[in-house]
């Protein structure tokens, strides 16, 4: 080839690509690689939800949930496909069709005693999640949890980060719902298992790739990186560059706090609590609350005020306040059009890192400081962007989550003390196999050395919350759960309060 005018680089790709087009392999990217090579006992990294339905007339079984996961498994060719090891892990690993795919083994079944309560249906999510995945099969499960009282039923969501990227591979969680009771007929599904490479011609793929690609050659050794993973850095991705996660450890060091009772060496249990909350009553506030200051106020910012009020309350049962303790650092990815009155999924998504002022004794100034900084917020990093993901389904909270505790990765633990992934989610009903779903609350995971994680997802006319915690660290996650409600309360009267106050209207005075 040389000889006639090609160059022996120009082969070796066309080589590649027949291997690639052969086997239907791709390699997973660093950032994928980054949660296998990190995961342990202690950080099953598993992402999910729980949705809760009211049965239609017929009913619904399991083999209901089976047969509907069949039709829909066209939409997420991933989850038939499991992550292969290339020998001696010199090379990050690959995906390949699972020649044994069997969807009933994901696809299971389990029952509350009835009639089964919200707490214990939390318990069983938290041990459901608790539990690392088969990494010998495609990484997710499936569960339908009969026994609810009234007749309800939930189905869990388990998948692992390196599956669903939020982009590429969505959640199944999302692919199983349609807009209307009748259930929509699913693509035509004529997959067939590609043979499976054998180590040796992995090996060789993976050599010839080095060829074929040589900038990415470094990235594709990882016998050292792993270590790199459990040690020094919390996750090494395609996101940070070596250079600027440097810069940014040592600017961190001197601007966050390094010590919290949020961050703590974790367990291999979880803890897992279930809030809902009125979004009308959140409405209600912001409109008082931007009567009362004459601000733009988001429906986000009350909710990180209520939040910010709940962690308030529970520092104060628990250590009374402690000294220094005067701010939590929340991860909060947020959209750009997040100070609308009700924001929608689309277009770019940042992350941030925000102080939520727990030292502020009265709620309307918590909520000030809150506004103060999303007015003016300072990037920590780009996001990942998340335009129509939710085209399939129109719901993409989970999909959106797992961008959420991605990006938690990708920064060091020492910039924020808990994960706050807020995603709108529709506002009217949505249905599997003609149920209705009542409810969907998210499961994020934690990252090493993070006790807490908070997901909130709004959908018809609720605020569905999911209080993600370290079993061992957070016994009393339930006191945090309480104290919502009461955060909610406390912010109405103290908006009311200081609007019947003669010195009432100096905000506006201040805004102005």
């Amino acid at each position: 080839r040389r000889h006639r005018g090609g160059g022996s680089r120009s082969w070796i790709r066309t080589v590649y690509g027949e291997l690639e087009r052969k086997w239907h392999v791709e390699r997973l990217s660093s950032l994928d690689a980054s949660f296998l090579y990190i995961e342990n006992s202690q950080t099953p990294m598993n992402i999910g939800s729980v949705s809760i339905f009211q049965p239609s007339e017929g009913g619904f079984e399991h083999e209901t949930l089976v047969k509907l996961i069949k039709a829909r498994l066209a939409f997420v060719p991933r989850y038939r496909q499991r992550v292969k090891e290339i020998p001696f892990g010199i090379f990050r690993p690959v995906w390949v069709d699972d020649t044994a795919f069997d969807v009933s083994y994901h696809v299971r079944r389990s029952a509350l005693p009835k009639p089964g309560n919200g707490e214990q249906l939390d318990e069983l999510v938290a041990r459901l999640m608790s539990r690392p995945l088969d990494r010998s099969r495609p990484l997710w499960e499936m569960y339908l949890i009969e026994g609810l009282s009234g007749g309800r039923f939930a189905i869990v969501t388990k998948s692992h980060e390196a599956l669903v990227d939020g982009l590429a591979a969505l959640d199944i969680s999302q692919v199983i719902l349609d807009s209307e009771s009748q259930a929509s007929v699913g693509p035509p599904d004529s997959w067939r298992p590609a043979p499976e490479p054998s180590a040796i011609e992995l090996m060789s793929a993976s050599v010839t790739e080095v060829f074929a690609h040589p900038t990415a050659a470094a990235e594709l050794v990882v016998s050292t990186a792993s270590e790199a993973f459990t040690g020094t850095q919390s996750v090494v991705g395609s996101a940070v560059s070596g250079a600027t996660e440097a810069i940014y450890d040592l600017v961190s060091l001197a601007r966050f706090r390094t010590r919290s009772p949020l961050k703590a060496k974790l367990g291999a249990q979880r803890r897992f609590v279930s809030v809902d909350v009125d979004l009308d009553e959140l409405r209600e506030v912001r409109k008082s609350a931007s009567a009362l200051t004459a601000q733009s106020i988001s429906v986000n910012d009350i909710i990180l005020t209520v939040l910010t009020g709940a962690l308030r309350s529970w520092l104060i049962r628990r250590d009374g306040l402690p000294s220094g303790q005067d701010r939590f650092n929340a991860l909060v990815p947020v959209s750009l059009d997040s100070k609308v009155e009700e924001p929608t999924l689309g277009g770019s998504v940042n992350a941030y890192v925000i102080e939520l002022p727990v030292a502020q004794f009265e709620p309307i100034d918590r909520l000030m400081r809150v506004v103060e900084q999303m007015s003016d917020l300072d990037p920590m990093g780009e996001f990942l962007g998340a335009r129509a993901i939710i085209d399939i389904a129109g719901f993409g909270p989970a999909s959106v989550h797992a961008l959420g505790a991605r990006m938690a990765s990708t920064l060091t633990r020492r910039a924020y003390d808990v994960t706050i992934t807020n995603v709108p989610g529709p506002q009217h009903a949505l249905y599997a196999a003609g149920s209705q779903m009542l409810a969907s609350y998210p499961c994020v995971p934690l990252v090493p050395g993070q006790a807490l994680s908070i997901g909130l997802t709004s959908y018809h006319g609720s605020l569905c919350i999911g209080l993600m915690a370290d079993r061992d660290a957070l016994e009393d996650l339930d006191v945090i759960a309480a104290n919502i409600r009461d955060s909610i309360v406390g912010l109405r009267a103290s908006i009311a309060q200081r609007r019947s106050s003669p010195g009432g209207n100096y905000l506006r005075v201040v805004a102005s």
